[in-house]
């Protein structure tokens, strides 16, 4: 029987790995999930080690060296403020990692590596990709047009390290996670819940009729599509990956397998925390105005050239509009608004009257949440490799996303009714 181990075991998706891997106890029988520190109460078969992914091979080998597994889940990150040195240390904490197998002589047993990335893969942060995102894409590996992309390190490094040893791979692209970790606020769903939950409380506390809320990033972005990733889903599909034969070697997105909108979504959003959307939330955006009695909206230029431009011959795209620089822009820049005196004390009220977390609004990433939001083009992601490959999984968004709430409701997150 397979055993396990998971790095980045207390993150929205490597926290999940281990669930799930938990949740399959014959199958899975003895897991590993490595963390610097122990943040859950994990099933009984998982068996929590320490482990700094900064510290040398030498003194990972020795936190490892009573760690043995045949598959390996890579899900650890460190987010960088430079894109240099998110290449640098990232790729380093892969490295150093694979080393230490290698000291302890525990990569005799490894079969297959599943290293998580995202579609990052494919400039999603730089501006608009071919759509839809196909894995096939080629990497934006020009420094002259991109900056780094530690991704693109971290799998050659994966590539060459499975081929000197003789181990499978396996590489997985997932987009806007929908999930939750108690402390952990660097997601999309804790920032949107605790935006919408103040937005409601300015609008009810007027006295008057609720207005309703309004829809924080890219007016633009509202209509656009967009593909989201389940964290329970995901983990499903690296569980998948590491045994079916069909899928070494391989990379492959891990979107929900449905393509959502804004437009769509926020409705539903507003109806979940007892609101409407604001019929006119856009007005100001659309006529020049500023908006009255909220924060001004941003603007930030991405790449001087978007990633689709890497194929614009071929698809025969030069000289027109696709190839021009993308922004992301925000309709109300939710980094300025989580810092307005009204904003803060709406909070205090919900806070105090429902008994919640105080602490989490401070927490949570909104410069995050703007740019996911901010974004002014499609985000299409292909799954039909996967689905080639023998895989079924699908998740609805709006069930996801609902599905969060709930759990940040019963984390005292989130009001309970």
């Amino acid at each position: 029987m397979p055993s396990a181990i998971v790095t980045g075991a207390t993150g929205i998706l490597g926290r999940q790995i281990v669930f799930e891997l938990g949740q399959h106890r014959q199958q899975w029988p003895t897991i590993h999930a490595l963390s610097r520190s122990k943040k859950e109460d994990y099933p009984e078969t998982v068996i929590h080690n320490h482990i700094d992914l900064q510290s040398s091979p030498d003194e990972m080998a020795h936190d490892l060296e009573n760690v043995r597994g045949e598959y390996i889940f890579f899900a650890a990150y460190l987010a960088q403020e430079k894109e240099e040195d998110a290449w640098e240390v990232n790729g380093r904490m892969l490295s150093n990692f694979l080393s230490a197998l290698e000291k302890t002589g525990a990569i005799k047993d490894v079969k297959r590596i599943i290293l998580v990335c995202g579609a990052k893969q494919y400039g999603v942060h730089l501006g608009v990709p071919k759509q839809p995102m196909i894995e096939d894409a080629p990497w934006l590996t020009d420094t002259s047009k991109w900056p780094p992309n530690f991704y693109y390190n971290q799998q050659n490094i994966l590539h060459k390290f499975c081929q000197e040893h003789g181990k499978d791979w396996v590489v997985t692209y997932p987009n806007d996670v929908i999930g939750y970790v108690t402390g952990n606020f660097m997601n999309l769903s804790s920032a949107l819940a605790l935006y919408a939950l103040v937005s409601k409380e300015l609008s009810s506390s007027s006295g008057g009729e609720d207005s309703g809320i309004t829809f924080p990033g890219s007016p633009a972005f509202y209509t656009k599509f967009d593909s989201f990733t389940n964290s329970k889903l995901h983990a499903q599909f690296c569980l998948w990956a590491a045994l079916e034969p069909r899928a070494a070697n391989q990379a492959f997105n891990v979107v929900n397998g449905d393509v959502e909108s804004w437009q769509n979504l926020w409705p539903k959003v507003a109806h979940y925390f007892g609101t409407k959307v604001k019929p006119d939330q856009f007005k100001a955006a659309y006529n020049g105005a500023a908006a009255a009695n909220t924060d001004a909206s941003s603007s930030m230029d991405m790449a001087p050239q978007p990633p689709v431009s890497a194929e614009a011959e071929t698809l025969g795209l030069v000289g027109t509009p696709a190839l021009e620089p993308n922004v992301v822009e925000q309709h109300i820049d939710l980094v300025k608004w989580s810092q307005r005196s009204d904003v803060k004390e709406a909070w205090g009220r919900v806070a105090e009257r429902e008994g919640l977390d105080k602490e989490s609004f401070g927490k949570a990433t909104w410069g995050f949440l703007g740019f996911v939001l901010g974004r002014e083009f499609d985000l299409v992601i292909s799954m039909s490799k996967a689905r080639e490959a023998g895989w079924t999984g699908y998740r609805d968004t709006w069930a996801s996303l609902k599905g969060v709430f709930e759990e940040m409701r019963e984390a005292g997150v989130l009001p309970k009714a």
